[in-house]
């Protein structure tokens, strides 16, 4: 089968680690590890990632070099998922055969100048500020700045993504038996500017959506989103929350999933599923193998009709 396998945050940093590199190489490891078998049985792999903490943390060491402009976020995600890239080659190389080729793509996305979300920017990037400080950096730098518990941040727009623009290569290497990381944090950003010429843009495209849109467009044969959580849940936190097994999108539709944590991955499974015919699924990343074929992880998919329980 051909799979498109999406790391979740917490794939290269866990909640509460300090972000140095031994860190995030001992979480490649890991992650390394549980894909691992997906060669054993033979399927073709797409490996995609998020960099969230990673941009973060190069946003940081940027602004304390002063004498030049910082970086844009386009460049700061090439950076950071040509890094994360490195580490998960070379932890997979660690355990498959020496033949077994791999590549990092670095993976532009088309998003469109017109979309909404450049009017109402949500997503929450970079350090945490005091409401002086953020207002401060919001008037020189003319950031959009947004509440985040007692503390501020900067958000910018995460826009849909329209057409990734590698997406001829990466299909001609999985054809040729090679392992692929692409789309790493949603992909790098672009758009046509009125000349027609490609640029760069201030926005985060949402891991997930993008990593569907690649699914889909490769024809892998399962979508899978490798999560900290082992399934999707109903009433989450509660003496009462149910792990979902499995569930069509249409039986999904009648349940709110929260939207700073499962509600995308639950939107973008069902958008791959209604588009393709094929199933998605959403599981813990060491689960991933059995996931495939249904024994952990929640299922999506158009055949599974109403929602079944563990």
């Amino acid at each position: 089968m051909r799979v498109v396998v999406a790391l979740g945050g917490n794939a290269l940093l866990r909640r509460g680690e300090k972000m140095t590199a031994e860190n995030q190489r001992k979480n490649a490891r890991l992650a390394a590890e549980a894909l691992a078998p997906l060669y054993d049985v033979g399927h073709e792999v797409v490996i995609t990632h998020g960099n969230g903490p990673q941009v973060g943390l190069l946003a940081l060491q940027g602004a304390a070099y002063e004498h030049v402009e910082a970086y844009p976020l386009d460049v700061l995600g090439a950076e950071t998922v040509g890094m994360i890239g490195y580490m998960i080659e070379q932890e997979l190389g660690n355990l498959l055969p020496y033949e077994k080729p791999f590549a990092t793509i670095l993976t532009q996305v088309e998003v469109d100048p017109n979309d909404p979300a450049f009017h109402d920017p949500t997503k929450p990037i970079g350090p945490l500020y005091s409401k002086e400080d953020a207002e401060r950096l919001a008037e020189e730098k003319g950031w959009s700045i947004r509440e985040d518990g007692d503390k501020w941040r900067r958000v910018v727009p995460s826009p849909m993504p329209k057409h990734i623009f590698e997406i001829r290569p990466i299909k001609w290497l999985l054809d040729h038996d090679v392992l692929v990381i692409a789309a790493g944090g949603g992909g790098i950003p672009t758009m046509y500017n009125e000349e027609k010429k490609l640029v760069g843009v201030e926005c985060v495209i949402d891991k997930d959506r993008c990593s569907g849109l690649l699914a889909k467009e490769i024809d892998a044969d399962v979508y899978i989103m490798a999560t900290d959580a082992d399934a999707v849940y109903l009433d989450w936190g509660t003496p009462s929350q149910r792990a979902i097994k499995s569930a069509s999108p249409d039986a999904l539709d009648a349940y709110g999933f929260a939207a700073g944590s499962m509600g995308p991955k639950v939107e973008a499974a069902q958008t791959f599923a209604r588009e393709t015919g094929k199933q998605a699924v959403i599981c813990a990343l060491s689960d991933v193998p059995q996931a495939i074929v249904g024994e952990k992880g929640t299922t999506i998919a158009m055949n599974a009709g109403d929602t079944a329980f563990y």
